[in-house]
């Protein structure tokens, strides 16, 4: 089986062919960071433009390094949601066209459920159900994946995702976008236990996430120093922000795991990348004797491969998509 993976959620044109599920034939991703840095931040209109010109020769250099041609194809998946509205409108569009000029199946795939699949692709061996921590720019959950196609949110973020107050944390530091790999390799070098840090707490779930208090408090600290005329050692404040999220998304994982009798755990997207969060989990799991699993740090981020390998298991499942299939901004994975 041949799947096609097109991803355009954010600033990454993405396309990767992956076969039986699991093995990656071809990833190929053309990234717009450079550009975005100026302005310290995605810039919605910018991204959908690049998309619009990247989209077809990524696309068809994941084919050709795959050695197939559409004809070869299965089906071709796409991201649907969430994302950005205007860059996930291009990719899903461009597939839709493929779709309907190859006769193959279009197969949504919800953005997050990709990220879940990335562990599919680094380990043969993992199987659902199990527990998956998910964080990214956009997007802090614990999920439980009950099959390869059905989901069960049990944690979220009421406000800031954890690597948006990385990314925050990491501007009012004066680092460049994307911050939170900068705030990452500062933190090697600093002492986490320097600044005591805020660990918000939400009432109604104890499983739920908060940022906004952590990155209000780091940037008024920042601002407090500045207008004081005193300096504050950047790599100790990064090692101490790197703790307290590491510690948050652990804590909030571990307790969820626990109330809910899984032993096997699995971490994903984007902040999955960053050495803080994947010693900290990997730490608690191997403590409590549980199963630990996370993705090579090549696919943490957004890609190609990890929307064919799920768009894989939605095919086997008979999920498809026709012509009126439309990009949506917000929807949550309890929605799908």
């Amino acid at each position: 089986m041949l799947i096609l993976g097109i991803e355009s959620s954010c600033d990454e044109t993405a396309a990767s062919v992956v076969s039986d599920c699991r093995e990656i034939r071809s990833s190929v991703i053309s990234t717009q960071i450079e550009e975005h840095k100026k302005y310290g931040g995605v810039v919605p209109e910018i991204a959908s433009r690049r998309h619009c010109e990247n989209i077809l020769g990524v696309t068809r250099k994941a084919l050709d390094e795959a050695g197939v041609t559409l004809a070869d194809l299965d089906g071709v998946a796409v991201t649907y949601a969430p994302g950005l509205i205007g860059a996930l409108l291009v990719g899903v569009n461009f597939a839709k066209g493929l779709a309907m000029a190859s006769g193959k199946p279009l197969i949504p795939v919800h953005h997050i459920a990709g990220h879940i699949a990335t562990n599919y692709l680094s380990h043969a061996d993992l199987e659902p159900p199990y527990l998956c921590l998910v964080a990214s720019g956009g997007h802090s959950h614990i999920i439980e994946v009950l099959s390869y196609t059905q989901f069960r949110v049990v944690g979220r973020t009421r406000d800031d995702a954890a690597g948006e107050c990385f990314d925050k944390c990491a501007r009012a530091m004066g680092f460049p976008y994307p911050g939170g790999v900068h705030v990452d390799k500062a933190a090697q070098s600093g002492d986490p236990d320097a600044f005591k840090l805020p660990r918000p707490t939400v009432a109604g779930n104890e499983f739920d996430f908060s940022f906004s208090g952590l990155k209000t408090s780091v940037i008024n600290m920042l601002h407090n120093a500045e207008q004081k005329g005193t300096d504050i050692d950047r790599n100790d404040l990064s090692a101490s922000i790197q703790s307290t999220i590491s510690g948050i998304l652990t804590d909030h994982t571990m307790r969820a795991a626990e109330a809910l009798g899984y032993k096997k755990i699995a971490l994903a997207g984007g902040v999955s990348a960053n050495s803080g969060v994947r010693a900290a989990m990997s730490a608690a799991c191997q403590e409590r004797g549980y199963e630990f699993f996370m993705p090579e740090k090549s696919l943490c981020g957004d890609n190609g491969a990890m929307i064919a390998c799920q768009g894989s298991y939605n095919f086997l499942a008979g999920i498809r998509a026709d012509e009126s299939l439309n990009a949506i901004a917000t929807l949550s994975m309890d929605d799908i």
